[in-house]
């Protein structure tokens, strides 16, 4: 089966102002570097839909949603938070984003496609159940796990976060379900300053120092979330995949490489093969150099599709 490379050209109309790093570019860059390395060619490219109220409101109260419909502007730019903001096509730019996440999902989990990455944009992990925040409106991640369990009917979905911030949203939603794993790395402190007082028992936090590299980063990884995701057995693998903790990406002090994100995804490939008939799914976060995100995404997505 092949994988799934699933986008939209309204991603690319968000636009948060000239020097705002989640800039439409960071799509371009992945395009680029998906011709570049001739991996585009191997991928079966969908179109995202539009998510629907109903898909949204399984991890959003129907009146946060209807309050982000009702902030859209018409014209111009309106902030929902310091970083956050809208233009005239942000609200089907966050519709698409969601509903990439809905269209991966059913395509994993109906067989159509081995596994599935979603460029999409805006981000999705710090959306919390009634905020928009981080540059994030809806927390794609959550509605594709909450479509996962309430439209198929599985009982266990795991979330790995491996960007450079605590995906402070998807906690927000999930902590305490016994249906959702989630194992992440941050760097800590930093933004959004979470993920380490007292989580609950189904979040594998591990924060790292600034200046934390390849060696900590996985050794997090073999000590905390493989046994945390074996105990667990996920039926489906999510990734809030945010590549900003590249030693590359000045917006934070991780210095991970390329390899690192082939390497993660290995170790959680072969996971998903025992527990979860290999069914992956993958939502583009954060990563704000460009040729460091395009390259990162490649390796990220070469082991998705088994072209590594």
């Amino acid at each position: 089966m092949p994988a799934a490379f699933i986008t939209h050209p309204e991603c690319l109309k968000h636009d948060m102002g000239a020097h705002h790093p989640e800039q439409p570019a960071r799509l371009t860059a992945i395009e680029d570097q998906l011709i570049a390395s001739g991996l585009g060619a191997h991928l079966k490219r969908y179109e995202a839909p539009l998510a629907s109220d109903e898909q949204l409101a399984r991890v959003h109260p129907m009146d946060y949603v209807q309050a982000i419909r009702a902030a859209a502007p018409q014209s111009g730019t309106v902030h929902l938070d310091p970083d956050t903001a809208m233009n005239r096509w942000s609200l089907q730019a966050a519709l698409r984003a969601a509903g990439a996440a809905v269209l991966a999902a059913d395509l994993v989990l109906k067989n159509e496609v081995k596994a599935a990455f979603c460029s999409v944009r805006p981000p999705g992990h710090h959306a919390c159940r009634a905020r928009p925040m981080g540059f994030c409106i809806f927390n794609n991640v959550a509605v594709a796990a909450r479509h996962a369990i309430e439209a198929h009917g599985l009982e266990r979905v795991a979330i790995v976060d491996f960007d450079v911030h605590h995906g402070n949203g998807t906690e927000d939603i999930f902590e305490g379900d016994p249906q959702v794993l989630m194992v992440s790395t941050f760097q800590h402190p930093f933004y959004p300053y979470s993920g380490t007082e007292d989580p609950a028992a189904n979040m594998v936090n591990v924060p790292l120092a600034a200046g934390s590299g390849s060696r900590e980063f996985r050794d997090a990884v073999r000590e905390s979330w493989i046994p945390a995701l074996t105990d667990f057995r996920p039926e489906l693998v999510l990734f809030s995949a945010g590549f900003d903790a590249h030693a590359e990406d000045d917006m934070a002090m991780l210095r991970l490489s390329d390899y690192d994100y082939a390497w993660v995804t290995e170790q959680v490939k072969d996971l998903a093969e025992r527990y979860a008939e290999g069914r992956m799914v993958s939502l583009l976060e954060g990563g704000y150099a460009l040729s460091a995100l395009g390259r990162s995404v490649v390796q990220h997505v070469k082991v998705l599709a088994g072209l590594n």
